[in-house]
């Protein structure tokens, strides 16, 4: 049976996107998630789940990091990312860090329908709007990072995390309840694999992912 994973944190949005996933797949099974550890414990509880609708900026994704982070640690799980700012610049980041298909917010029913689908037949899907404005290529330096990032171990991917958050090994073996030394090795590993120098260069090649929400963006300014 067909599961799927709806998260964003607008409930009105998560709606639409059920509403086209029971069109679809009438006996699919449908879970929601308000924000990105939700997401991730309820993949972590059934990791049979075939897809994941991820909204770019929910809270807790941090842009692109989210989608990185859960690749690294269901890659079974398909995933989808939502958002209104759809730029063909973001969407290949997305599709070069692993997502299935990238779905604009401003999609009436039939596209929602169609792009649910396409993914679940496991084909790329992108706006009708943006399939000819994409590079063929992302950079390749973002290309690069994508594939050191796949090499990562899903522990090694939250000490990185914990990382780019600015936390010390004494703090990072505390949340993840290990000890100081198994940190330093997935430290030493994730250095080499990342080809990094230290943690402050690891933490910063993460961070690279991380998109400002241009929604927020302009009511802060």
């Amino acid at each position: 049976m067909t599961r799927i994973v709806i998260a964003d944190d607008h409930p009105l949005f998560r709606r639409a996107l059920a509403q086209a996933v029971r069109e679809i797949v009438p006996g699919a099974v449908l879970a929601e998630a308000p924000d990105l550890e939700a997401a991730r414990a309820d993949l972590a509880a059934h990791p049979d789940t075939d897809l994941l609708l991820l909204d770019l900026h929910m809270p807790g994704s941090h842009g692109l990091v989210g989608l990185a982070a859960l690749r690294a640690e269901f890659p079974a799980v398909a995933v989808a990312m939502i958002s209104a700012h759809d730029d063909p610049a973001t969407i290949r980041r997305a599709l070069d860090h692993g997502a299935a298909g990238f779905i604009s917010k401003s999609a009436d029913l039939e596209e929602l329908k169609r792009a649910i689908a396409c993914v679940l037949d496991c084909r790329t899907y992108v706006p009708p709007a943006r399939s000819g404005q994409l590079p063929a290529q992302g950079a390749p330096g973002d290309r690069e990072l994508a594939a050191r990032l796949s090499t990562l171990t899903p522990q090694q991917f939250r000490v990185l995390a914990l990382v780019a958050e600015g936390k010390l090994n004494k703090q990072i073996a505390d949340v993840l309840g290990v000890q100081e030394r198994t940190v330093k090795a997935h430290l030493t590993a994730i250095f080499e694999r990342l080809g990094a120098r230290n943690r402050t260069q690891a933490g910063v090649m993460l961070r690279t992912l991380e998109l400002a929400d241009p929604a927020r963006t302009s009511v802060e300014g």
